[in-house]
């Protein structure tokens, strides 16, 4: 059987508490083995999934992935290679359906790394929430704050495009990037400033009002190859590892992990190993979202973690989920454990 590690920590240093109670919710349950949603999918891309999220009422998926080199799209005079587009932060947004058939894509230009993204649907309209205004740093473009704007079929979007609706959630915050928290009408941005990353949790209705007073914001504990996050309520879900043959990723172990942290207090209280799509011969985490599958039960949530698969150029998208949630009772708060199974 796989080797399947859960650590439940009692304390981390440089937590911050929420100014004011996040919405209660029990911990997703992540010593399970993830349930598959959809396999081996390709994009309108063929680069590696970069993060994805759920259009519950509609039953979409919309993933977002560095746009792919020897592109040229109408506004330009020739092709563009991977590596201008990946400093500029262009990216292309793929919509799906539920089986991961694509119905649409967008090409967005300048917006960043799309290291995470968010979905809303206001008056039957589907928003996307995303990182925009990119700066260059190192070999990629990053994005400064975040933006709104409607999914409209095969259009090109910049940073100033007068469809998008901009925030700037915290003045001097770079690496922006964002999730939605649909069952309690939160919004989550991971942020640096001063050199560290942070998350911000804000009304999401107060925000879209112009009011950026955060209800949380707590620091980011230590990890490893960061690759996404998503929040629900009480607890705060990041994503790290690596394909297979990078920093000490072996198959089929891996080392992807998700870390909860509870935002009323800051803490990370539970790190777990992650063995589902172990099989794979290349198996990237990459993203993660929360699915309702019934909106009108908003407590019966799923954890999405997704993977890309297959050789390059032709990445192909993964989505495992994880849907239970510990019990009321759980002590996880207040203990230690490490547990081995083989």
């Amino acid at each position: 059987m796989m080797l399947i590690i859960v650590i439940l920590i009692s304390t981390i240093p440089l937590t911050t508490k929420a100014k004011q109670p996040v919405p209660n919710t029990n911990m997703f349950v992540l010593s399970n083995e993830g349930l598959p949603f959809i396999q081996d999918k390709p994009l309108h891309n063929g680069t590696v999934l970069q993060s994805f999220a759920f259009d519950d009422e509609n039953k979409h998926i919309y993933v977002v992935q560095l746009m792919a080199g020897g592109q040229q799209l109408p506004d330009e005079n020739e092709p563009v290679s991977g590596a201008i587009r990946a400093k500029n932060g262009d990216v292309t947004l793929t919509k799906l359906d539920q089986e991961g058939n694509k119905l649409g894509h967008m090409y967005l230009k300048g917006f960043g790394h799309g290291v995470q993204i968010g979905v809303e649907v206001e008056n039957g309209v589907t928003y996307l929430w995303t990182e925009t205004d990119a700066v260059t740093e190192g070999n990629d473009g990053w994005g400064t704050q975040i933006a709104r704007f409607p999914f409209e079929n095969g259009t090109i979007r910049t940073p100033d495009s007068p469809v998008l609706e901009k925030h700037k959630l915290i003045e001097g915050a770079e690496r922006t990037t964002v999730n939605i928290d649909k069952a309690h009408g939160l919004l989550t941005m991971r942020y640096r400033l001063d050199g560290s990353f942070r998350y911000g949790v804000f009304d999401l209705e107060q925000v879209k009002k112009g009011n950026y007073h955060p209800i949380a914001d707590v620091p980011q504990p230590p990890v490893g190859t960061f690759q996404g996050f998503a929040s629900y309520g009480t607890y705060l879900y990041l994503l790290e590892g690596n394909a297979y043959g990078v920093n000490g990723s072996v198959a089929p172990y891996g080392n992807t992990y998700v870390t909860a942290v509870d935002l009323n207090s800051g803490k990370a209280v539970a790190r777990q190993l992650i063995s589902a799509g172990n099989a794979m011969t290349f198996r990237e985490p990459e993203g993660m979202a929360i699915r309702i599958p019934d909106p009108k039960q908003p407590h019966k949530a799923q954890l999405h973690i997704g993977f890309a698969s297959n050789a390059a150029p032709n990445r192909l998208a993964n989505i495992y989920y994880f849907d239970q949630l510990m019990p009321i009772n759980s002590n996880h708060h207040r203990c230690s454990l490490l547990k081995e199974n083989h």
